[in-house]
């Protein structure tokens, strides 16, 4: 059954991803017809995330920036889709790494890297960066229940130079690597929320307390790795430029979560640069009537 699921669909989703980006981009404008205005999916999570976030706007601000991010929202659907057969010519000139010498730098110096990163904008063409850096680059990655598919979106964001490995073996490959003198860069997106039972850490994130995720620090002070955050900006449809930030070289000179807090605040200043470019689909303050009294 499992192949015959990706029989059906994959030839599908293949052709699809070779047709020029204007042509998918149609295909963008009508999702977003149907999706707004028809089926209003989660038009009514993403407002309410928006009211959170931004208490101080009006409405009417609010409802503007929310039909921009499902414009957005469905072209990062068709542009995921374009993932599987983009080339190195056209990513390099639609995914702009603005200084890529930063990450050299560190490499140069025998640093390992804790790469940092929000779900803003494009992050799924992030899986071009090994091609415009020095430094070996790893990915975690969660199976897909259909084994087929399962290869095929592994081989399609490692097919440009990530390394992959399971999400639940990320310290013992981390690990393996350190013990072989391995250098390393490892993407690690840490925005969205925590299982709760799970959660060290709450903060306020967009003025909203919630629980938050702490595992990007605690893996970069386990192996002394400086922690880079990488900043997406959307220039225009189809073209985006990524900034590297040095949030520290030693992660380990700082107090618990202080680390933590300097990823969320260049997150923040992200999201209000280009608000609308931001997963608010997902329910990110769904926790913050459960704050624990220590943490309030």
């Amino acid at each position: 059954m499992q192949f015959l699921v990706f029989a059906l669909t994959y030839p599908i989703i293949w052709l699809l991803s070779l047709l020029p980006m204007r042509v998918l981009y149609m295909i963008s404008d009508f999702f977003y017809f149907l999706f707004y205005y028809i089926i209003g999916y989660r038009k009514e999570v993403v407002l309410e995330n928006l009211k959170l976030a931004f208490p101080e706007k009006e409405l009417s601000e609010l409802k503007s920036i929310r039909k921009k991010f499902f414009r957005h929202f469905t072209d990062i659907f068709v542009e995921s889709i374009k993932a599987f057969t983009i080339s190195k010519k056209e990513i390099s000139k639609r995914y702009v790494y603005k200084n890529p010498e930063l990450i050299n730098d560190l490499h140069k110096r025998g640093k390992s890297i804790a790469f940092v990163g929000a779900h803003q904008a494009n992050w799924e063409w992030s899986i071009s960066i090994p091609l415009f850096v020095d430094i070996q680059c790893f990915g975690a990655y969660t199976r897909i229940g259909n084994k087929y598919f399962d290869k095929t979106v592994k081989d399609s964001r490692m097919k440009f130079g990530f390394i992959g490995y399971k999400t639940t073996e990320t310290i013992k490959s981390m690990a393996k690597n350190f013990d072989n003198n391995v250098q390393g860069l490892y993407l690690l997106l840490s925005d969205q929320s925590p299982q709760v039972h799970k959660t060290h850490y709450w903060s306020e994130f967009m003025g909203v307390k919630v629980p938050i995720h702490t595992g990007a620090e605690m893996l970069a002070k386990k192996f002394d790795m400086a922690v880079v955050n990488y900043s997406i900006k959307k220039i225009k449809r189809g073209y985006f430029e990524v900034t590297f930030e040095t949030i520290t070289e030693t992660p380990r000179d700082f107090e618990d979560y202080k680390v933590t807090d300097k990823y969320l605040a260049i997150t923040e200043r992200n999201i209000h640069a280009q608000p609308e470019y931001y997963l608010w689909s997902h329910k990110r303050f769904k926790h913050r009537d459960k704050v624990p009294k220590e943490w309030q």
